[in-house]
């Protein structure tokens, strides 16, 4: 019996050294060790306690306390590398638990339909209340409508698929399953705060969502392949958090804002607070051929402020200095900034001037900029 067990365990490491077999089968974590000995799998130890609540489709048992397995031969597969837990139980659950990607289910007919209809609990614009409001998302003419009643037929708002991102924030909305659609309100960015109680409800919005961007970039672009577009389907913030900022003189005040830093737009985005619907202003980023640069800057000869780890931010039109609560923050900040400025700009960036424009405008009348900077700027950019 001993030497069975040896050998079967001699088997069963051998199987998880195997390239496919060394990473998770559902979430891509690397060196797995746990095993679905019903399905013919390896997952990691998170997804293992998914496993764990389906025990009509999968067993799992540790690979590392020298129990007797009898399990298949694993084929290698690359999967999705998903962040959040709504996420992760939804995708184990759609492959093993509704069989979604094997053809002997409809349930993907939901989230590929043209329509597709859901009611959310919605963040209020002016408050923390959430309301239920009904939402229609629409692939016939790249959609996403909601209204204020659930049998009204005038929309509070359209929404285009043209800006539109999705993207869960369950730390954000204080909710397991809080999901944030971000979009261009003519040059300003608008943010709704939404979440579904039921975890199937809400990712299936998020699927759908994805589906409509990806049918509405395939029409944009018909040259493309879709390996190019699937970066422009949804994305997360490179960075996101606090930062103290001042105005255009460095004399001002500074005022904590919560910022946002997007590679996909290269755009910082400020609020006030995480929870904000309407932007504040935004800084678009550009490259260092085009005269973007950050650095680290000292507090020396700025009023005010709590915090010491500076960072000043180098424009063709100004100069922007922020300010850190630690210095881990600091580097996380500098490290993103850099990352954009060293990207290269697309077509679309240099199309995007008046992204440029947007840029400073608001920032020159919040602080009394006079004609003269507004006329260097709109020289400069055109």
């Amino acid at each position: 019996l001993m030497a069975n067990l040896e050998r079967n365990n001699k088997i069963l490491f051998d199987l998880v050294r195997q390239p496919g077999n060394n990473v998770c089968a559902d979430c891509g974590a690397p060196d797995p060790d746990w095993a679905s000995y019903t399905l013919g799998i390896f997952v990691c130890l998170n997804c293992s306690g998914i496993h764990r609540n389906l025990p009509a489709v999968s067993r799992v048992k540790s690979i590392q306390h020298g129990e007797h397995y009898s399990i298949h031969k694993v084929i290698g597969g690359l999967v999705y590398v998903f962040i959040f837990r709504v996420l992760k139980d939804q995708w184990i659950r759609a492959k093993y638990e509704r069989r979604e990607f094997t053809g002997e289910s409809n349930h993907q007919q939901v989230y590929c339909s043209d329509l597709f209809e859901v009611t959310l609990w919605k963040k209020s614009k002016d408050n923390k209340q959430f309301f239920k409001r009904r939402f229609l998302l629409s692939r016939k003419d790249f959609t996403l409508r909601y209204f204020i009643k659930g049998d009204s037929k005038v929309p509070k708002t359209v929404i285009s698929m043209k800006d539109l991102n999705a993207v869960f924030q369950p730390e954000k909305i204080s909710h397991a399953h809080g999901l944030q659609i971000s979009y261009l309100h003519g040059e300003q960015m608008r943010n709704l705060f939404v979440y579904h109680e039921d975890g199937y409800v809400i990712v299936s919005l998020f699927s759908a969502i994805r589906a409509t961007r990806l049918a509405y970039l395939q029409k944009k672009h018909p040259a493309l392949h879709v390996d190019d577009l699937l970066p422009q389907i949804t994305w997360q913030c490179l960075k996101e958090g606090y930062m103290e900022k001042t105005g255009p003189t460095q004399r001002e005040p500074f005022k904590k804002r919560w910022f946002t830093l997007c590679s996909v737009n290269r755009k910082l985005i400020y609020y006030k607070t995480p929870l904000d619907a309407v932007e504040l202003g935004a800084v678009f980023i550009g490259t260092e051929n085009h005269e973007y640069s950050v650095s680290e800057s000292t507090s020396k000869g700025m009023r005010g402020g709590r915090w010491q780890c500076g960072i000043r931010l180098q424009t063709p039109a100004r100069q922007f200095v922020f300010k850190c609560e630690q210095e881990q923050d600091q580097r996380e900040w500098l490290e993103a900034f850099r990352k954009i400025i060293a990207q290269p700009m697309t077509s679309e960036d240099y199309a995007s001037k008046t992204l440029f424009i947007h840029t400073f405008i608001p920032d020159m009348q919040l602080f009394g900029f006079g004609i003269k900077a507004l006329t260097f700027l709109l020289f400069t950019v055109l």
